[in-house]
């Protein structure tokens, strides 16, 4: 058998792991963006000023937010449960020993603090949980799509051939849900007269690069013969066009349907895809093509997946933007946040309620038809994960709030502090100056750069495959490969974040 048939067989008849094992995995990111923040606030309450060396954020950066998560899906796998113990443990440590050496509130009863937290002011157009949610969904895509390629990556975790439920499968549904967040409709200010068609014509403008983007995926993959796997978009489709599509028939429904109804678009689309499934010939024509026999002939039996599980895409989309929209209306209070989290905990429940029932009764979750199943549990999921987000995000400016001075990347900053009536608008040029200095991090880095990210994750991935033979690569020389990757991907992000370059031309 070829070297590219035997990689394709590698990375097919797949059926996924269990959804307790993905929100496992899941939990991981929020502990180790808390671990790191700890880390720079306990750094701040010994030395009496912020982290400044450049080298070292990036060293400490990639150390906490991208090696355990190499690790977790090779070498650490079938112990994968332990990891979040660990880290959450560690965790607490951190915090009681910032506690007990806060240089504010150290006479002050906790209720009294708590009170004064409840009461502080954050920035109120900056969300961090949206920007390390689209990041981390980038950046674990980024290990995922090579790591899936070495014998060390626990099949399980891989991509799904008909039914069940991958981590991978989670990522392409979180990607469509992550763009959603924070597309045009979602982002125009509240009380700017604004035409529905020029979100239509700014996104139209932003997705032309996806389709070049998947025109140049599918030349460069024919022309080297790349190992494919063709149930999971079909023989000419990529994700790139199922993102561009996806976009672009959104925003033109959104200038039909009110923006804030999106969900009631979602849930029809998604109802209404499945019952075409189940009534029609569809679910049997998407899996086994015409002719019962999985023909490829014809561009519609060659690219079914691609084609038919935009509708179950396209719900995702929308859904996600009905939470865009909530989650950027205006709060300032830290309260506010609480009855945030309290809101989405309890959509959370319903969703996984429904999810249950789904597979039940109607369909399991496919990822390759993209069916009610698949979206609901997207949907359950990514708001599960948002929620880490905004509670580990609550939890460093509580601990801010016990020790003057500090400063995490990617996270909120108080507008006002309790129990005062100077904004810090009024800080110092030279704390101003700081701030800037410490926005440089892998998370800000990537943000700025996406797509360039993304294009160069998958690049990369395709230059490994075809100078490694991964299939029967041993357990040392596969970690070396993949911190290497990660390292050079992130490296070359931050470098680009240092110079303030971004790489976007439309």
């Amino acid at each position: 058998m070829s070297q590219k048939l035997l990689k394709e067989a590698f990375i097919s008849n797949l059926n996924g792991t269990s959804l307790l094992e993905i929100s496992i995995g899941l939990i991981l990111v929020p502990l180790c963006i808390a671990c790191r923040g700890l880390l720079l606030i306990l750094y701040n309450l010994r030395n009496g000023r912020p982290l400044r060396s450049r080298k070292y954020h990036l060293l400490l950066d990639f150390t906490v937010l991208v090696v355990p998560f190499v690790l977790g899906c090779t070498i650490l796998s079938p112990v994968l449960p332990l990891l979040p113990i660990t880290i959450g443990a560690f965790c607490a440590g951190l915090f009681y020993k910032i506690c007990n050496r806060r240089n504010h509130y150290i006479r002050t009863p906790p209720k009294q603090i708590l009170h004064d937290f409840l009461k502080t002011s954050l920035e109120p157009d900056y969300i961090p949980s949206i920007t390390v949610f689209r990041v981390f969904v980038n950046l674990l895509t980024a290990i995922n799509i090579l790591a899936v390629d070495f014998p060390q990556y626990p099949r399980r975790y891989a991509k799904t051939e008909t039914y069940g439920t991958g981590a991978m499968d989670f990522g392409v549904g979180a990607f469509i849900f992550g763009n959603a967040l924070v597309c045009p409709e979602v982002r125009q200010k509240t009380g700017v007269v604004q035409s529905k068609f020029s979100c239509l014509a700014r996104q139209l403008s932003s997705v032309w690069p996806l389709v070049f983007l998947g025109l140049g995926r599918l030349i460069s993959v024919k022309a080297v013969e790349y190992h494919e796997h063709f149930s999971e978009y079909g023989v000419h489709w990529n994700f790139f066009f199922t993102l561009a599509i996806v976009r672009m028939t959104a925003s033109l429904l959104l200038t039909v349907f009110p923006t804030n109804k999106s969900w009631i678009v979602a849930m029809i689309l998604a109802v209404f895809y499945q019952l075409i499934l189940d009534t029609t010939h569809l679910k049997m024509f998407v899996l086994y093509g015409s002719d019962g026999k999985d023909t490829r002939v014809g561009f519609l039996n060659a690219n079914r997946e691609g084609v038919f599980s935009l509708y179950g895409y396209l719900a995702i989309y929308m859904a996600s933007v009905q939470v865009g929209l909530y989650l950027l209306k205006k709060r300032t209070l830290v309260k506010d946040w609480i009855e945030v989290i309290c809101f989405f905990l309890l959509i959370v429940f319903i969703l996984f309620i429904f999810l249950h029932l789904s597979q039940v009764y109607v369909d399991p979750v496919s990822r390759r038809m993209a069916n009610l199943s698949f979206c609901i549990w997207i949907v359950a999921q990514c708001l599960t994960f948002l929620i880490c987000f905004l509670v580990t995000d609550l939890i460093l400016v509580f601990t801010k709030l016990l020790v003057n001075g500090s400063r995490v990347p990617c996270c909120w900053n108080f507008t006002q502090p309790p129990n005062t009536n100077t904004k810090h608008d009024s800080e110092p040029t030279s704390i101003k100056r700081e701030r800037k200095w410490l926005s440089i991090c892998i998370i800000n880095a990537i943000d700025k750069n996406q797509l360039a990210f993304f294009l160069l994750a998958n690049v990369m991935t395709g230059m490994v495959n075809m100078m490694i033979d991964t299939i029967h690569s041993n357990t040392s020389f596969t970690l070396f490969v993949l911190h290497l990757y990660m390292f050079t991907n992130c490296l070359i992000m931050y470098i680009l974040h240092a110079k303030n370059i971004i790489l976007k031309y439309w």
